[in-house]
């Protein structure tokens, strides 16, 4: 694996999203999602089951083999993934503004790397010189066919 394995969309205003539509924006770096980060999630959502936050029990009694992140853990990873995903030199403020849907396909185990890979599914015109983008992602886990999460999002930016 080279030191930049991902693809990065920039562009230098929003105007240039429409012809984007309905294609692919690239992915992410590899993001590794360790015990350590779970653990950390845990204790600030208070979801300290321990399929999450026992490594031996969950190596011993779970059928996963080993601790596996949360789902919510690996859905609000999507956010510093995303930003490496699109870059939009005149925007000046951004905000996540929800999500159609989203489904926790498979479970990711400690120490697995992650990325996003997202595409521009939608583009409309807000006021006040916005826009707001839906985009169909896929968080992927190294060397498994099945993504751990497919979600699609609600961003608006503001130039």
């Amino acid at each position: 694996m080279t030191a930049v394995d991902f693809h990065t969309t920039h562009l230098s205003n929003l105007g240039e999203l429409d012809a984007l539509a309905g294609s692919s924006l690239g992915t992410s770096a590899w993001f590794t999602v360790d015990q350590n980060r779970i653990q950390t999630f845990a204790d600030a959502t208070d979801d300290q089951q321990w399929i999450h936050t026992d490594p031996e029990r969950a190596a011993a009694e779970s059928p996963f083999g080993g601790p596996i992140a949360h789902g919510y853990l690996t859905l609000s990873l999507i956010i510093p993934m995303w930003d490496e995903i699109l870059t939009v030199d005149s925007v000046t403020m951004a905000v996540n503004y929800g999500l159609n849907k989203v489904r926790f396909t498979n479970p990711v185990p400690a120490g697995s790397r992650i990325r996003l890979n997202a595409g521009l599914k939608s583009v409309e015109t807000l006021p006040k010189n916005g826009v707001q983008v839906v985009i169909d992602g896929k968080i992927e886990i190294e060397n498994t066919e099945r993504p751990a999460v497919i979600a699609e999002a609600i961003y608006r930016f503001f130039e």
